[in-house]
């Protein structure tokens, strides 16, 4: 999503970036136009260039796939695929809709050691960031960070049972 779109500059959704989508003119630049850098983190399209991938499903390696599918089951809202069964190596999760990617979890023999290179960002639907916070923790998460600001901005960083981190942003309508 571009941030013309609603999601501030720099991929998060909540000031997680100090790059702001209404970045001042840059001097020396022709109005309008922003430095290759700008352009960049602002992932602004260059002329001619059409956006050509989505993305589909999101996996997860896991010690207990069924388990850590239930767990994101009730994060994001998802029903459980009809043949999922505890102890089965592999587990998925069927979105609301054709919008929202899949979600896969595959056994693996190691266990996660090190921070996450990539994470999610999720976003309450029906409540504020606050209270999905608390129902958050309530299914097992646990808090590893909390980097909210007194003027509303900020998100809070989660792990799931498994230890693989993910941060909870401000709901569309605390954004409006």
């Amino acid at each position: 999503m571009l941030p013309s779109e609603g999601v501030e500059a720099g991929g998060h959704s909540d000031g997680h970036n100090p790059v702001e989508a209404g970045l001042p003119q840059q001097p020396g630049l022709p109005p309008g136009h922003r430095s290759q850098a700008a352009r960049h983190t602002l992932r602004i399209p260059k002329e001619g260039i059409s956006v050509t991938s989505d993305i589909r499903n999101i996996t997860f390696d896991s010690s207990n796939p069924y388990e850590l599918a239930g767990f994101w089951a009730e994060v994001l809202g998802y029903g459980r695929a009809e043949d999922d069964v505890p102890f089965d190596p592999q587990a998925s999760l069927v979105p609301r809709d054709d919008h929202h990617p899949k979600v896969f979890f595959f056994q693996v023999p190691d266990s996660k050691r090190t921070k996450n290179p990539i994470h999610l960002d999720v976003q309450p639907v029906d409540c504020t960031r606050d209270q999905e916070i608390e129902r958050l923790l309530g299914l097992g998460a646990q808090l590893v960070a909390d980097h909210r600001r007194p003027d509303g901005l900020g998100w809070v960083v989660l792990k799931d049972p498994e230890e693989n981190e993910f941060c909870v942003v401000r709901s569309a309508s605390e954004r409006s």
